[in-house]
């Protein structure tokens, strides 16, 4: 009889990274629980880690190339079959109609996968195409733009230092539930419980009740959008009444001037009815939070996703400068990773290109995913014609998904690296689907560096994968040799580098990274090596997060930019929904602003195949105000038509205070009952997609970024 085995990694399927202990026999899975000697997680898990042997054993996983036949059927190919024909169509497409007819796809799971986040880049720049899109501009874009006019890089994100806070404001999140975004932090429920047992306090600001502001000391409900006026109003409050104290930070910190200025025409007064935030109490939490001896101010994707969530990410991060509270202990730092990311990826640019039809901005090479659509359906030089998605599902993600399903069905050619048939890769015509997250070595290299201690950990592979499968990296080496090979040279070239890089594999390319980190002392050094990490099955701890700046800053002068031109810019548009007639009061009593909401046993579009995940009670409902409820005549368990300027879903009614009135809300990541797909369990629990009624042309206009939360939409009896 075979042995129980313990096997020890990280999770990967969201930001938490938490530490599981996998303990299996042979290719069973036996049960899989948090790692209780874990130095970050501690043996917290949540139910997504659990369910990780449902994803392994999906009958639904793809393990090989797949066809789409004429008749929409599938057949099985080799990969020898399927690399050449992907690589032959992507190149023939190109030569007919230019670099810019390839589109490129690249979801939210990539970056939770080493192989992808070292091999995608450069399979990329081997198509040359300036139409690359992914999640990132329906998500953390705005922070991006805002870390990057500021601090020098769009990658330089701040992190609350939330185990050593004294105030946490909490805005347009819900980490008790996503364990931290943009701030790696497991188990956020006993971090937030431990704040307020030393005396810390927590306030929320949210137009929900979420599951954070059921912890807090208190919840502010604020009118979906309007996230940037309450800051300017907290800031106008903090110079108005001489609060203002950058501390050590002064010394490198231009533009003081000319935030105070800015913030002079925004007094709490003035945008109270807009914001729904009483005057007095906006002027009291700024004081707070500036009188706290540890502060920081968080703002995560409720904020990103709304028209102004540049300008309100760059105001979080002014928030946590002008009270001192950037780069100090409890306040907002930067960790240091064993693997540096700032080194490998692009600084960021915004606005080199634009989008062929609507003039949108790139930033850092990618154009905003909210254009994808019109770039495939509009005629003319540097139409998209064909598109390679990679682990995304934007169908589903991105603003009125039912016009980006109709513009791939006219696609020449599509191929998609996924492991599923999803209501996306169901358009593809050939898929690529690459070893499950148990069958390779992995690292979280973007979440380490994003995380609120710093701590290293290596997971390696728990199974052997077949002998007919590859890896993401493999998969993106592959092709990136077929379509770099247009020359003899470029042939020589290519196969060089990708002798290379299988020789070094992954734990080559990582050994490499760690020796030459922050950690590591060079090639013979006694630093941080692989062999060390891989020693501790249970990972290393590298100890809380240290002040930084200004040695940490990327801008020329090592100074950071309080108030950049790009920014301060931005609010032209602020000001003039302001000055407009009341938005708050000329909003109809039919018209409601829709938001979405994250849940704990859900995870975007691509975790509802997880039989454990979906049982009890339908999850994907209308939350709505019992005001709102009963002035439209609306019961629980109604079904109700919701109608956007783009279309409409019919959803089940939840009637709940957790909403404030004026405010429905739907979960995003739904909607598993179009054709084709084969996800049996999700087509069991089908719900609706949220972004059937989200709308592509509601775009923050400072980077592009989809306004996905605050859409306007009415109700009608079903």
């Amino acid at each position: 009889m075979l042995e129980e085995r313990r096997h020890y990694r990280a999770c990967n399927l969201c930001e938490a990274i938490c530490g599981l202990e996998i303990t299996a026999r042979g290719e069973e899975i036996l049960r899989i629980e948090g790692d209780r000697q874990d130095p970050f997680s501690r043996g917290y898990i949540c139910p997504k880690g659990v369910a990780l042997q449902d994803l392994h054993n999906d009958p639904n996983r793809l393990r090989h190339p797949a066809r789409r036949t004429p008749g929409g059927s599938w057949e099985r190919i080799s990969w020898e079959a399927a690399f050449d024909e992907v690589a032959t169509r992507l190149r023939d497409i190109q030569a007919r109609y230019g670099r810019n007819a390839v589109a490129i796809y690249q979801g939210n799971p990539a970056v939770h996968n080493f192989g992808t986040v070292l091999s995608f880049p450069s399979f990329a720049r081997t198509l040359k195409t300036k139409n690359i899109y992914s999640a990132s501009s329906v998500d953390q874009l705005p922070h991006m733009v805002a870390a990057h006019a500021m601090f020098g890089h769009g990658l330089l994100l701040p992190v609350p230092d939330v185990d050593r806070a004294s105030f946490f404001l909490v805005m347009g999140a819900n980490p008790v539930v996503s364990n931290g975004s943009l701030m790696t932090a497991p188990g956020m429920s006993r971090r937030l419980e431990a704040l307020r047992r030393r005396g810390g306090r927590l306030v929320v600001v949210d137009p929900r009740r979420t599951e954070t502001a059921a912890l807090a000391d208190q919840h502010l409900f604020i009118r979906p959008g309007t996230d940037a006026y309450l800051l300017l109003a907290m800031l106008h409050v903090l110079f108005a009444e001489g609060r203002v104290n950058l501390g050590r930070l002064a010394a490198f910190t231009d533009g003081v001037e000319i935030l105070a200025a800015v913030v002079r025409e925004f007094p709490p007064a003035r945008i109270a009815d807009l914001t729904g935030i009483a005057a007095q109490t906006i002027a009291t939490l700024a004081r707070e939070f500036a009188a706290a001896p540890a502060a920081v101010c968080y703002g995560r994707v409720g904020l990103s996703i709304q028209a102004f969530g540049t300008t309100a990410q760059w105001l979080v991060n002014a928030l946590n400068i002008v009270t001192g509270n950037l780069d100090r202990e409890g306040g907002a730092m930067f960790p240091k990773a064993a693997l540096d990311p700032l080194e490998r990826f692009t600084a960021g640019h915004l606005g080199a290109w634009k989008s062929r039809v609507r003039g949108l901005p790139e930033f850092a090479g990618e154009l905003p995913v909210a254009a994808l659509a019109e770039e495939i359906l509009t005629p003319g030089e540097g139409q998209a014609r064909a598109l390679v998605t990679v682990a995304g599902n934007p169908v589903l993600s991105t603003p009125n998904g039912k016009r980006l399903d109709a513009a791939l069905a006219t696609l020449e050619f599509m191929a998609a690296v996924d492991i599923y048939i999803n209501e996306t890769t169901r358009h593809a015509h050939i898929i690529l689907p690459p070893t499950g997250s148990l069958e390779h070595e992995n690292y979280a290299a973007i979440f380490h560096h994003l995380a609120a201690r710093n701590t290293v950990k290596y997971s390696p592979a728990l199974f052997a994968p077949a002998s007919d499968t590859r890896h993401d990296w493999q998969i993106f080496l592959e092709l990136e040799t077929r379509l770099a090979s247009r020359t003899p040279f470029e042939s020589l070239k290519a196969q060089f580098r990708r002798g290379v890089r299988l020789g070094l594999g992954v734990d080559g390319m990582l050994d490499l990274a760690f020796r030459f980190g922050p950690y590591g002392s060079g090639l013979f050094g006694d630093g941080l090596t692989l062999a060390k990490v891989k020693a501790a099955a249970h990972g290393l701890d590298l100890g809380p997060l240290q002040p930084a700046l200004p040695g940490r800053l990327w801008t020329k002068d090592k100074r950071i930019a309080l108030a950049p031109k790009l920014l301060t810019r931005d609010l032209t548009r602020v000001k003039k929904r302001l000055a407009d007639a009341d938005v708050s009061r000329a909003q109809s009593n039919e018209e409601l602003l829709l938001i979405g909401r994250r849940q704990l046993r859900s995870n975007n579009s691509w975790m509802h195949n997880s039989e454990r995940l979906t049982r009890g009670k339908a999850r994907c409902t209308l939350l709505i105000h019992p005001e709102d409820a009963r002035r439209q005549g609306i019961r629980a368990g109604d079904r109700v038509k919701v109608v956007s300027r783009v279309g409409e879903l019919v959803a089940p009614v939840e009637i709940s205070d957790e909403v404030m009135p004026g405010v429905v809300s739907l979960p995003h990541g739904w909607g598993h009952d179009r054709p084709g797909i084969q996800l049996d369990v999700a087509r069991r629990h089908p719900g609706v997609s949220l972004n059937d009624v989200t709308d592509e042309q509601l775009v923050d206009e400072a980077c592009g970024n989809a306004a996905l939360s605050g859409v306007p939409v009415r109700l009608k009896r079903a």
